[in-house]
Formats: structure tokens, C-alpha cells, sequence
């Protein structure tokens, strides 16, 4: 069985809908460690109450590179068998940006979730963007993370419709429900070998 590495910087709800359905038996894996870079994060209390070893590897005056940070997050991971060969690792909500060396190690072994339907508004404020452009439909997309920003392939997308009155906070809160939804699935997806990479594309079967 594949062993799960979530990475959270906060309330971690993506992080607590996936371990949720671990915990309902409807994913093979083992949710093996919870790692936030922020020691207050939300999402660390949520994990420990269902069960999950939590670390932290605290961000904050770090005073070394990129590379050399998540370094401490590979050896975490791997501590706990979340290994490039046996691991899943996925990003729950973690506001830094992976090092090319990570990606490297791990690859096709890590997968985010992004609240816009990609290639559309990558980065940040991504329902601002969708607004502020003018567009009837968002949504939000699971993907491997690869070296650029939200450029990976993709794997499951879910559409939201835009309503006239939507505001930053109404979307974000519809779009929060779909990601609830696929990210479980996603996991799912890769924790049965259902999913194949071929270069952009990923083929579901």
C-alpha cells in the first residue's frame, strides 16, 4: 500500500476531506505524516485527531535556500516511507513554491490542487483573477506539480459557474466545495494506478 504526505500551511480542509475518505475506507493508502512549514497551522490539530503523525518544519527564519529547506521535507518524508518509489505526496493549501530538486526527486508523485480551471489564472488570488476577467465559468483543478507554476498535467477538473452577483468570498466558498470533492478522487485515482502520464496529458483508465 502507498503511503500519503499531505504539506499544509493552514486550515488544511482539502487535507481533512482526503484523510476523511481514507478514514471511510474509500482510498487504498496509508495517511502516513501531515507536514506544515507554519507551527500554528489549523490543519495540524485536525490531523492529530484523526489519527495522523504530524510534523512541522517551520518556514520562518529559515535562512537557507529553497533547495536546502526542502531537503528537511524530503527527509521527513521518508522517515516516514512517503518514499519517490512507495509515496503519494500532496499539497493541501502549501504556500511555498516546491524547488525543481524536489519535483526532480519525486516525479509524478506530487499533486496540488488549484482553485481555477487550468491553464486559466495560475498563482495567486485565482477567483479574483476569474472575476475580474469576466468569465461565465471557474472551477478547479488537481495536477502533478512539475517545475513551473501550476503547469503540470492535469488530472481531474471540476466547473463552477460564475452567478452575476458573485463575489471573491461566494466563489471561493463554491469552488472550496467542488475541490472537497475531487482531490479525494484524485488521490483515489493514483492510490489504484489508475492514472498514466503521457507527456501533457494523463490517461485515466
Amino acid at each position: 500500500m502507498l503511503n500519503l504526505g499531505i504539506l499544509i500551511s493552514g486550515r488544511g480542509s482539502n487535507m481533512e476531506s482526503i484523510l476523511r475518505s481514507v478514514k471511510r475506507k474509500k482510498i487504498p493508502i496509508r495517511p502516513a505524516v501531515v507536514i506544515s512549514n507554519k507551527h500554528d497551522a489549523e490543519g495540524l490539530k485536525i490531523a492529530g485527531r484523526l489519527g495522523v503523525s504530524v510534523e512541522i518544519v517551520e518556514s520562518k527564519g529559515f535562512t537557507g535556500s529553497r533547495e536546502e529547506y526542502d531537503k528537511k521535507i524530503m527527509t521527513v518524508l521518508s522517515k516516514y516511507g512517503v518514499t519517490p518509489r512507495n509515496g503519494l505526496v500532496c499539497l493541501a493549501g502549501f504556500m511555498r513554491i516546491i524547488s525543481p530538486e524536489f519535483v526532480k526527486k519525486y516525479k509524478n508523485r506530487i499533486i496540488n490542487i488549484h482553485p481555477a480551471l487550468l491553464p486559466a489564472f495560475p498563482g495567486l488570488d485565482s477567483q479574483k483573477q476569474a472575476l475580474e476577467y469576466g468569465v461565465k465559468y471557474s472551477g478547479c483543478t488537481v495536477h502533478f506539480v512539475d517545475t513551473g507554476m501550476d503547469t503540470g498535467p492535469i488530472i481531474i477538473q471540476a466547473v463552477v459557474r460564475i452567478k452575476e452577483n458573485d463575489t471573491e468570498e461566494s466563489l471561493s466558498k463554491r469552488i472550496l466545495k467542488e475541490e472537497h470533492r475531487i482531490y479525494p478522487e484524485a488521490v483515489n485515482l493514483f492510490a489504484r494506478r489508475k492514472i498514466k502520464v503521457s507527456g501533457r496529458r494523463t490517461v485515466i483508465s
